[in-house]
């Protein structure tokens, strides 16, 4: 039992791939962050070099993966017990915060802690969804395509997104224009955009929406909602069999609204930060 460390997207696709493909809804952060890199360069993110892990069990099989885009969290797909304590030997005391899924996540922090005296605060608790069937609502105006004359308004409702959700690290311009290269936007027109949603490339079959922004005078009205919607088929008609979305466990709103579109939830996932320690 053991973990690989390669800073090369197409060597961790190479061993890991199977097993991330078998399950692309909870692996979606790790499929998309890593196509992102693969297309679009290792330092699409910053300048630091990306890496990516996979663990073996006894008989071979890979059952454990992270990606990792300093200086942003590690981000792990599930795994088993052993896989994560294995792990914390692994990667580098510089590690700033990490995303996982709630007892593999939990598992991670205390042990953590326990080897480098840096505790794990809890920063952001969310919920993964997957589309079951999409019930797109009715709201005055229409979906179109973002595109470059959309830049400047994108950036500065990104970056009011970034806020409102009280997230690390500001906008990054080249992930905007690589959102906007494969028509990864939309806006929500009602005389005028009222509300944004963006969605990834589709990797294994599957496409995650985000960002969805509205801002704080168009809430309430449904624009939210029928963005989204209209991220969700977008992704569909772009080949995705598998549409998923986070949450915010902390915001009622949307818990409440994405299973009215049609959304159920998979799993819950915790977002951590390491403070303390030597």
């Amino acid at each position: 039992m053991s973990w690989d460390v390669s800073g090369n997207p197409e060597e961790f696709l190479a061993a890991a791939g199977g097993f991330l493909y078998a399950d692309p809804v909870r692996n979606t952060v790790l499929l998309t962050v890593t196509e992102t890199l693969r297309v679009r360069g290792v330092h699409v993110y910053g300048d630091l070099d990306p890496s990516f892990g996979w663990w073996r069990s006894g008989t071979g099989e890979v059952r454990g993966a992270f990606v990792h885009t300093p200086p942003r969290a590690v981000q792990l797909s599930p795994m088993p017990e052993p896989a994560v304590r294995e792990l914390v030997e692994v990667l580098p005391d510089e590690v700033t915060g990490l995303g996982a899924e709630a007892a593999v996540g939990q598992t991670f922090a205390a042990a953590w802690e326990h080897r480098t005296g840096r505790a794990g605060e809890v920063q952001l608790r969310e919920r993964l969804y997957r589309l079951e069937r999409l019930e797109a609502p009715r709201v005055p105006g229409e979906a179109r395509l973002a595109t470059s004359d959309d830049r400047r308004l994108l950036l500065a409702w990104l970056a009011a997104f970034r806020e409102d959700a009280g997230l690390p690290h500001g906008v990054n311009p080249a992930v905007t224009d690589d959102k906007l290269d494969y028509g990864g936007y939309l806006l929500w027109v009602d005389g005028e955009p009222v509300s944004l949603a963006g969605r990834t490339r589709v990797v294994a079959g599957m496409a995650r929406v985000a960002p969805v922004y509205t801002p704080l005078e168009r809430r309430r009205l449904g624009y939210g909602g029928a963005v989204t919607a209209a991220a969700t088929r977008a992704a569909l008609d772009a080949g995705a069999r598998e549409v998923v979305l986070f949450t915010d466990l902390a915001n009622p709103t949307t818990n409440s609204l994405y299973p009215r579109l049609g959304y159920r939830p998979v799993a819950d996932v915790l977002q951590f930060a390491f403070r303390g320690g030597s």
